[in-house]
């Protein structure tokens, strides 16, 4: 699942704890469609940070149909006038990325945001749907999801199965307390001793369970945990029942910007690439393998990075400092030994 997360708009008034449950109660309503935010408004304008409470300026962006690349798609996504995109943000969200808006049942973010950008390129209407993170790939393999646009790392596991559009860069991020004196300083052998919080089934979880193999043969211990949400993690980070989270770079950012002027203000510890020691991880629109989309998405991609759309949509977002000089169809990904 994730990975980076530069989350710098701040929710008005609402602490970290709350703005969590807050989203959790709305995407619980929310269910698997979120029709509201597929809207995309007349005269060619898709509208990005909609309801967003501050984690996102609101931006009115100019995009048409570029038929030289919707004429790629594959002729039953082309012939069904949709594009269904895939979220995996149940239950709570993770803002910027996915997460329930102001109205209480949105799902916006800058995720789906980016699903209804390439949708008008191609001349489709988005629908997007939101599911928990295990079964936005079950959506894709089973054809009810023609694109995941959710934060998904390029692996080489993943693309046994998948096939990709590379979007926005790929890193991780140490979430610990303000007050804590720890960095991570990009050496596993700093988190011995600790106690650190990640994701299940996220690319995160691969990457630190490795580390901590690599403790237990030098002797040492890390400790991992999971928990439900991000509102239960937030608050075993504040009451010290772990030392750390692990998560995308951009959620983490976002906290820590929002939890500022609170009593249990957070910070950045330390990033890692989202594709190990050797490699940039990359985040990409992930589709069925041979399903024939990466390279309409990659091309559709591509047309908003040259026209300034891609620039402002992140600018939105304070997501800047992920951007990509290109899309690229199945880059380089996760290697095996550690996919």
């Amino acid at each position: 699942m994730p990975t980076h997360l530069t989350r710098r708009g701040l929710i008005r008034g609402i602490t970290a704890a709350t703005a969590v449950a807050t989203l959790a109660t709305g995407l619980a309503a929310c269910g698997g469609d979120s029709e509201a935010a597929t809207k995309t408004e007349s005269a060619g304008t898709v509208t990005v940070g909609r309801l967003s409470n501050g984690a996102a300026k609101e931006t009115g962006l100019k995009v048409s149909e570029v038929k030289s690349i919707s004429a790629e798609l594959p002729a039953a996504v082309r012939e069904s006038g949709k594009l269904v995109v895939g979220i995996g943000a149940l239950p709570s969200g993770s803002a910027p990325l996915n997460f329930v808006g102001s109205d209480q049942r949105t799902l916006t973010g800058s995720e789906p945001d980016f699903g209804r950008l390439v949708a008008a390129v191609l001349g489709l209407k988005p629908e997007i749907r939101n599911f928990t993170w295990e079964n936005l790939f079950v959506g894709v393999d089973s054809g009810k999801v023609d694109a995941a646009f959710s934060n998904v790392t390029v692996t080489e596991e993943r693309k046994k199965k998948y096939e990709f559009a590379s979007y926005r860069k790929d890193n991780l991020a140490f979430e610990v307390p303000k007050k804590s004196t720890w960095n991570f300083g990009g050496d596993y052998r700093n988190l011995a001793g600790k106690t650190v919080s990640v994701g299940a089934g996220t690319n995160q979880e691969k990457i630190l369970l490795e580390w901590k193999a690599k403790l237990a043969k030098e002797g040492k211990k890390l400790t991992v945990k999971y928990f439900p949400d991000q509102n239960a993690t937030n608050l075993a980070l504040s009451s010290g029942k772990i030392d750390a989270f692990f998560g995308p770079n951009p959620s983490v950012a976002y906290r820590a910007r929002q939890t500022a002027n609170t009593p249990n203000p957070t910070r950045n510890a330390g990033t890692f690439s989202g594709a190990g020691e050797t490699l940039q991880g990359l985040i990409a629109a992930t589709a069925k393998k041979d399903s024939g989309l990466a390279k309409p998405l990659a091309d559709a991609i591509n047309y908003l990075i040259e026209h300034g759309q891609y620039g402002k949509w992140l600018a939105a977002y304070n997501l800047s400092n992920e951007s990509v000089a290109k899309s690229e169809v199945n880059p380089p990904g996760l290697p095996l030994d550690n996919s």
